[in-house]
């Protein structure tokens, strides 16, 4: 007989359903949501488990690392996925979830998902981290400009001064400037500490200095992408990088409607902006000639500019897959590179 369990993880307690192969409930229960806590239960029920499903999130990849190092046949399952797939459902319980996901996992109809590894999940905190400073670094920023008094073009060595002197005949203004300005030092080191971080580890990854052989491709850029793609042979081609990054048109197909539409922008978010930077660099800076620049901007003569670099980051997605997936650095001079994506 195979079983079949679905888990709904929570904070403190998650939800557990065992359906046998025929859709019978066998065991439900609420178990902490610790590794060992669940590793036990499952060792308890003294069943040859079939298939174990939980849903990806923060706590998810932590449990399902050490459940699949404990043995136990799971599976991280895509949320857009399970969300869908629960629609229908008139009362949303975790005692409900765990049945509905039970029962994805004995139908077989999940998509699994890629459980990355540490070093790509601690290079993909640092990254978010100095992506949140720098946003908080320019919202304070913008602030210290909308006090009504015309700053004009600064240098970040010389806007703090600049500011200074504005408030200086305005005491409110002045309070109030000196505290964000206190906020922006404070965020400017980090963001500096972390930029030098980012960089030498930039430098001291294999897989990141061979994507950086790429024109408009950079530290940031390279440790994004290598980070979220993780293992390169879990994709069986380079051209399903694209789709799964949300860089392909959506198609709607019914009867005689057949129609193409926006990109899907399914997909790690962080991923298709990198990729959009690197094509906008590549489209608009003095960047070094190569064919893949050539065909962009051939491209942009007929399409429009801002097509162009969707297609152009669609492109770069699958080049860079093919160059760790080989090994080899981009060849500025080889028109079959670009040709192949």
């Amino acid at each position: 007989m195979s079983y079949y369990a679905g888990i709904d993880v929570s904070l403190e307690q998650s939800s557990v359903c065992v359906l046998d192969g025929e859709g019978k409930i066998i065991r439900e229960a609420k178990v902490a949501s610790e590794p060992e806590a669940l590793i036990a239960w499952f060792g308890s029920l003294g069943l040859a488990m079939t298939r174990i499903g939980l849903e990806a999130g923060p706590l998810s990849q932590w449990l399902f690392a050490a459940m699949k190092q404990a043995g136990l046949p799971v599976e991280l399952l895509e949320t857009r996925h399970v969300r869908n797939a629960f629609k229908t459902m008139p009362v949303k319980t975790d005692r409900k979830d765990a049945r509905g996901i039970a029962e994805l996992m004995r139908m077989g109809w999940f998509r699994p998902v890629h459980c990355k590894s540490i070093s790509a999940q601690e290079t993909r905190a640092i990254l978010t981290t100095r992506t949140l400073i720098e946003a908080k670094l320019r919202d304070v920023e913008m602030s210290l400009r909308g006090f009504g008094l015309k700053v004009g073009k600064t240098t970040p060595t010389n806007f703090a001064e600049r500011i200074k002197e504005l408030v200086s005949e305005h005491s409110n203004l002045q309070v109030i400037a000196d505290a964000l300005l206190a906020v922006r030092e404070v965020l400017l080191r980090e963001f500096r500490s972390f930029e030098k971080r980012v960089r030498t580890m930039a430098r001291h990854d294999e897989r990141a200095r061979l994507l950086m052989t790429t024109t408009g491709v950079g530290a940031v850029i390279s440790l994004t992408y290598a980070a979220a793609i993780d293992d390169p042979a879990r994709f069986k081609s380079s051209k399903q990088v694209g789709a799964h990054y949300g860089i392909t048109p959506k198609r709607y197909q019914s009867g005689e409607i057949d129609y193409s539409g926006r990109i899907s922008k399914i997909g790690d978010k962080s991923v298709r902006t990198a990729l959009y930077q690197a094509a906008h660099i590549i489209l608009t800076r003095p960047v070094k000639a190569s064919a893949l620049k050539s065909w962009a901007m051939q491209l942009a003569k007929r399409i429009g500019m801002a097509k162009a670099k969707v297609a152009l980051a669609r492109k770069l997605a699958v080049i860079l897959h093919r160059m760790l997936v080989e090994g080899k650095p981009f060849d500025h001079k080889l028109p079959n590179q670009v040709a192949a994506a």
